[in-house]
């Protein structure tokens, strides 16, 4: 059995997951803070990968990134880069399509502290990054966890938005979930087969590492 899609598959959740962690974090405690039009205008188009099909933002990211027109000729023309049918056009379709799992736990977990926290921080004389990065943080390293581990495992499910946008192309964007369906196609059922149970071992480790790590963190300390 070919294993390259499984490492372009591990290779590409690695890569979505670390940049939506770095950008996810600030970005979901600014949307955590005190609510106006233009934030829940933001949080909508964060969600809509959630509800619209796949395909759909496929198809679009598809159309803006064309080499043919558009957005995407400057990019090629200015300065080369091809998102379309390119290992790049993965990564930026993956990290738009798993951006709310990454910010919606660190979302929820951040609202979810006592405002005491911020404001002894405060009060204490550290500035709003300060107290973010040192006392906000480190009180939300299960929910950082779980959004970690959800966006990694979702990245790596992915088919249809990594389909539109990058097709089928051996060792450059033919990811595990589309070697799955390709082997179907073929009707090469033991080679689908073979993809997806270590899609689903890979998978249920990482969800049951989460489950235990969370409910050791919640015992108190005389448990």
């Amino acid at each position: 059995m070919d294993l390259s899609p499984i490492w372009l598959s591990l290779k590409l959740s690695t890569i979505t997951t670390s940049l939506l962690f770095i950008t996810g974090l600030p970005l979901a405690w600014w949307l955590s803070g005190r609510r106006s039009f233009f934030k829940t205008i933001v949080e909508a188009i964060i969600t809509m990968p959630l509800v619209l099909p796949p395909s759909v933002l496929g198809f679009y990211l598809l159309l803006a990134f064309s080499p043919q027109h558009g957005l995407g000729k400057w990019l090629h023309d200015v300065f080369d880069i091809q998102f379309v049918f390119s290992f790049n056009g993965l990564v930026l379709a993956s990290f738009i399509y798993s951006m709310p799992f990454m910010t919606g736990p660190i979302k929820s977990a951040l609202q979810q502290l006592p405002t005491s926290l911020a404001q002894a921080s405060y009060t204490l004389g550290k500035t709003r990054w300060q107290t973010f990065k040192s006392v906000l943080v480190p009180n939300i390293k299960p929910s950082l966890l779980t959004a970690a581990v959800l966006t990694f495992a979702h990245t790596l499910g992915e088919f249809g938005v990594v389909l539109m946008i990058g097709g089928s192309i051996p060792n450059i964007t033919r990811v595990a979930s589309i070697a799955v369906y390709d082997s179907v196609e073929q009707m090469d059922y033991a080679a689908a087969n073979s993809y997806s149970i270590i899609l689903f071992a890979i998978t249920f480790v990482l969800v049951t590492g989460v489950f235990i790590f969370n409910k050791h963190q919640a015992k108190s300390p005389l448990e």
